[in-house]
This record gives C-alpha cells, structure tokens and sequence, in this order.
C-alpha cells in the first residue's frame, strides 16, 4: 500500500520556496538599482521612472532598452571577468549578485 501524501507539508513547502523567491527577487532588484547609479534618485523619481517605462507600449523603445541593459550587463561581466583574471590567487568572488531579469517588466 502506498503512504499517503501530506498536502499540507507539500503546500508550506511551496509556500516557503515562493517566499525564498521572492525575498531573492526584491534583493536582485536592490542591486540592480545600486549597480546602475539609480539609487540617486528619489524614491519618487525612481517610481516615476519606473511607471512610465512599465506603460510605454512602443516596441522600438523597449528594444532599445533591453538592448543597453543587455550591453550594460555584458560589459559589467568584462570587467569582473578581467579584474578576476589580474587577481589570480585570491578571493574568489561570491555568486549571487545581481542577475538580468528574463521575461518584461512586472511578471512575477
């Protein structure tokens, strides 16, 4: 006879998993706006900001977007990878910094 499955402990576990998920997105998000200098902002401006590119529906805008932010994170990755290959024999850098976010803007 098969052991029964506990719902219950298999739904807490989801439950800890998207909260685990999304505690990590909010820090990403964090280091996002610190790595971009966008920490300078006021937190109305940064939400302003942030409301008018969430709305804009022009495509040739967005690709732009996405094409810089692409560009801003290749050359990001270029520097660590070159500053890491100067540092030979010392601290390795830590995963888990900031990581491009797939999908658009506002899926969760």
């Amino acid at each position: 006879m098969r052991k029964p499955r506990d719902f219950d402990a298999e739904l807490k576990s989801l439950e800890d998993k998207a909260r685990d998920l999304k505690a990590r997105k909010v820090q990403q998000l964090g280091e996002l706006v610190i790595s971009t200098g966008a920490d300078a902002l006021t937190a109305d401006e940064l939400a302003g900001a942030l409301i008018v590119l969430a709305e804009t529906k022009d495509a040739g805008k967005r690709e732009a977007w996405a094409k810089r932010g692409a560009a801003f994170f290749q050359g990001r990755t270029r520097r660590t990878a070159s500053a890491s290959d100067r540092d030979v024999g010392g601290a390795q850098p830590q995963p888990g910094g900031a990581q491009p976010a797939s999908g658009s803007a506002g899926a969760e």
